[in-house]
């Protein structure tokens, strides 16, 4: 139980310091997210959206309880990173650039997740 506790924790942390990053790098570097929004064809607006669900969603894992809610931020950061890898995939980035950071991400996430759900069941 505590192993698992201090899994949690760290996958945790970890997950919410990659999303965090992600949320900061689009709010607060506008014209690489421009240059980024107009190569793959997205608009602007929606990674300000993006980076603004990030927050509210590392909010809500780090808050004790809203489990419910913790069941949703779990799910947009999975869809976040399969939407992060799939635009990747399909745009030619070379794979090195991007591939890592999308192993950890779903590493973390899983990991968090996994150990959420045992915990819940103790």
């Amino acid at each position: 139980m505590k192993t698992t506790r201090i899994l949690y924790w760290v996958f945790t942390v970890l997950i919410i310091l990659l999303m965090l990053s992600s949320a900061y790098s689009s709010l607060f570097n506008p014209g690489q997210t421009q240059a980024f929004a107009k190569n793959i064809g997205f608009p602007v607006y929606l990674f300000t959206f993006l980076a603004i669900a990030k927050i509210f969603g590392s909010i809500v894992l780090l808050v004790p309880r809203f489990s419910r809610l913790k069941e949703w931020a779990y799910a947009g950061f999975t869809f976040d990173l399969m939407g992060a890898t799939d635009i990747f995939i399909n745009t030619h980035s070379p794979f090195a650039q991007w591939a890592p950071f999308m192993l950890a991400g779903f590493i973390f996430l899983s990991g968090s997740y996994i150990c959420y759900h045992k915990l819940k069941a103790n």
